[in-house]
């Protein structure tokens, strides 16, 4: 399922009788994959329609026509046997589910297989991702050595994720460009899903931090330059962080921080920012747009108030 390669070089040109023949003849199957327009989600939806055509005995496109809602149900049999958390489940019938919804568009099918199929119940309308306490927010901050041109960037790091609540995809997409004043006030400007951009006022500490990384790393005057480098590779000395790489910074310090909090990520830093936001005062619409979440249940999921420790009943027992 995928589109031609395009012609290389700069200088434009026609399709190709071959190439125009094959467009042509495109199965809706494949146009649907190709008008994904997030990268992630189409990695996502590739590995779970990847997954299901394995299941199906499917090598062609043209077969998902032939699919059956007892085939639908049967697989997701076969996905709660495998024992997979109810959230994947449904992210993958959901991909399935939007493959059927455009062959419905184009009249491929006439009806969606997916459509009724029971996606399992959530277990809850509070999410798993872990958050940590203020204590351990503030160790994870001053954990990294200020002494070292990794220290400060790995500070500065931190400081956006518990400050601002970056995905680390959003983090990674940084450039020095995307510090801008905006009536007066530094902002970041953040490339969120689906090519949304917002712009977060940039929290002062985080601000210090990333100044005295630009001064000591020397790319702060280049505006396209990513705001956050790999520190590795002489060959590249411009070349960003990946995902990966901010995980493996998070989840170092949090070592060295001696903090034990169980399935701890990037996320983790995430829903602690919009706890920590949200306990002292913030709207939680607000914190919706700041989070770049879609819904405002999705808000909701990284509220972690209700399980604070030091807010327990625990601690107010007096003899």
């Amino acid at each position: 399922m995928s589109l031609p390669s395009p012609p290389s070089g700069d200088a434009p040109r026609g399709l190709t009788a071959v190439e125009f023949q094959g467009l042509r003849d495109m199965p809706p199957e494949a146009e649907w994959f190709a008008n994904l327009g997030s990268i992630a989600t189409r990695r996502a939806y590739q590995a779970d329609l990847r997954d299901f055509m394995t299941f199906a005995g499917i090598s062609r496109p043209e077969a998902f026509r032939d699919i059956t809602r007892a085939h639908v149900l049967a697989w997701r049999k076969d996905l709660e046997a495998r024992g997979l958390a109810g959230a994947t489940i449904r992210r993958k019938l959901a991909a399935l589910g939007s493959l059927y919804a455009y062959l419905c568009e184009r009249h491929a099918v006439a009806t969606s297989p997916v459509a009724g199929v029971r996606r399992p119940r959530s277990d809850s309308h509070e999410g798993k991702t872990p958050a940590l306490g203020d204590a351990q927010a503030r160790t994870l901050l001053d954990t990294p050595d200020p002494a070292t041109l990794k220290g400060l960037r790995d500070r500065a790091i931190v400081a956006v994720l518990l400050h601002h609540g970056l995905r680390r995809a959003e983090l990674c997409a940084l450039r020095v460009q995307d510090m801008q004043p905006r009536r007066g006030i530094a902002h970041l400007r953040v490339h969120g899903k689906g090519g949304k951009i917002r712009h977060l006022p940039l929290h002062p500490a985080a601000a210090d931090r990333i100044h005295a990384y630009l001064e000591r790393a020397g790319h702060g005057a280049s505006p396209a330059a990513p705001l956050f480098q790999a520190l590795r590779g002489a060959r590249r000395p411009d070349r960003g962080l990946s995902g990966d790489g901010v995980r493996r910074i998070v989840a170092s310090h949090a070592i060295a921080a001696r903090i034990e909090v169980l399935g701890l990520g990037v996320h983790g830093l995430r829903a602690t920012a919009a706890t920590n936001a949200l306990e002292h005062g913030a709207d939680i619409a607000q914190v919706q747009d700041w989070l770049g979440h879609a819904s405002v249940a999705t808000t909701r999921k990284y509220d972690r108030r209700g399980r604070r420790p030091e807010d327990s009943p625990t601690f107010k027992v007096r003899y």
